[in-house]
């Protein structure tokens, strides 16, 4: 099983043999480690630096700042492959938006400053949106920023911030003007080692997804240079993230993908072996349709995620797009864990089997990126014209 259908428009040689190195690596280097990392709730550090040395974090990035030159079909490629070993604790998915936001909006001597570090592993990176009073309303956030001489003073905090604890640079949302709504909105990133004013917080118990690092963040009087502003000017914050956040969303329906394939094949195996009332479980006419249900809608998903990658290649993926792929590819990806779990009976509520962990795991997909109630009210407002 693969990311790609076979009319995949986008998707070329180059591209299949970037899965298969992805694919091998992620065998080998991830999923010996998914059940370590959730015990100590954080990826280790050589994992990322391992994944750079293979280049996998660099091929939508250009080769003068560590990549190789491709498109963001690359970034999906090792999203769904992630997901296809079953594991969501290593963070790609942040330290890809991070990238495609210092490389849309960043100045040259930004690019060149972090560009590299985060294609080798060497940086990891985190953005801070969520605060504790402020989810999916960006425009809301109260963490602020004041000009100081040559440096920004940022008070605030943010909350569920994935890699939190690893991130060596933060992209932080913040007001540089607090009485003008959206465009009041600016991206600043701060680089945490030694950063005066910076603390992060405790470790965040979460329902699943128990290998990722997600922490909270608080700044203090935190003093950062006026050069670390993302774009030329304040106030581009709000319009950045629009900008980005298709990529987020549809990236979010690709992780959907990978978690649904892997799930089939454990439940597959499952079923053919396990035996009940003298037969396999797969030889029970309910298994079977619902085996076909859940495979028909992976075929659908998979269309829809292709078809998104190639408008996002062309940069015609709309907004309203990206969260029909977002809200229904992470409510399919529940359903299928919800029925998967089901055929796996008694044993599919044990922590021993993988798909215990991933149903948990799915669960905050229709959540973060914006919940699938906000997607709907994105849809809507395409249709109400």
């Amino acid at each position: 099983m693969s990311l790609f259908t076979e009319t995949a428009t986008w998707a070329e040689d180059e591209h299949r043999m970037f899965a298969d190195t992805a694919r091998k690596l992620f065998i080998d280097e991830m999923a010996p480690n998914i059940d370590k990392w959730a015990e100590q709730g954080v990826v280790d550090r050589e994992f990322w630096r391992t994944v750079g040395a293979q280049g996998v974090m660099g091929g939508a990035v250009p080769e003068e700042y560590g990549g190789f030159g491709g498109g963001i079909g690359f970034d999906a490629i090792t999203i769904y492959e992630q997901g296809r070993v079953g594991d969501t604790g290593w963070g790609f998915g942040i330290q890809s938006i991070v990238i495609h936001y210092l490389m849309a909006f960043g100045s040259e001597e930004q690019k060149k400053r972090w560009g590299p570090g985060l294609v080798s592993g060497d940086l990891v990176g985190a953005i801070a949106m969520t605060e504790p009073g402020t989810g999916s309303d960006l425009q809301a956030v109260q963490t602020h920023a004041e000009r100081d001489g040559n440096h920004y003073k940022i008070n605030g905090s943010k909350t569920f911030i994935t890699n939190g604890h690893t991130a060596d640079i933060v992209i932080v949302v913040t007001k540089t003007d607090r009485d003008a709504g959206a465009k009041g909105v600016s991206l600043i990133v701060v680089e945490t080692e030694g950063q005066d004013g910076f603390r992060r917080g405790r470790y965040l118990k979460k329902l699943g997804m128990k290998g990722s690092d997600t922490a909270e963040l608080f700044f203090e009087d935190m003093r950062v240079p006026t050069a670390n502003l993302l774009g030329p000017e304040e106030g581009q914050g709000f319009y950045q993230l629009m900008k980005q956040l298709p990529w987020e969303r549809l990236m979010i329906a690709t992780t959907a993908l990978g978690f649904i394939d892997f799930a089939l094949a454990e439940t597959i195996a499952y079923t053919q072996e396990r035996k009940a009332f003298g037969k396999r479980i797969m030889d029970f006419q309910n298994t079977r349709f619902k085996l076909a249900e859940m495979k028909t809608k992976a075929e659908l998903l998979r269309c829809f995620v292709n078809d998104g990658i190639a408008r996002l290649e062309a940069g015609t993926l709309d907004a309203a797009t990206a969260s029909m792929a977002k809200y229904w590819g992470t409510q399919t990806q529940n359903e299928v864990m919800h029925e998967c779990l089901q055929l796996f009976g008694g044993y599919g509520f044990m922590m021993e089997y993988p798909i215990a962990r991933l149903y948990a795991d799915s669960r905050v997909q229709m959540i973060y990126g914006g919940t699938n109630e906000i997607m709907k009210e994105l849809i809507a407002r395409s249709i109400d014209v």
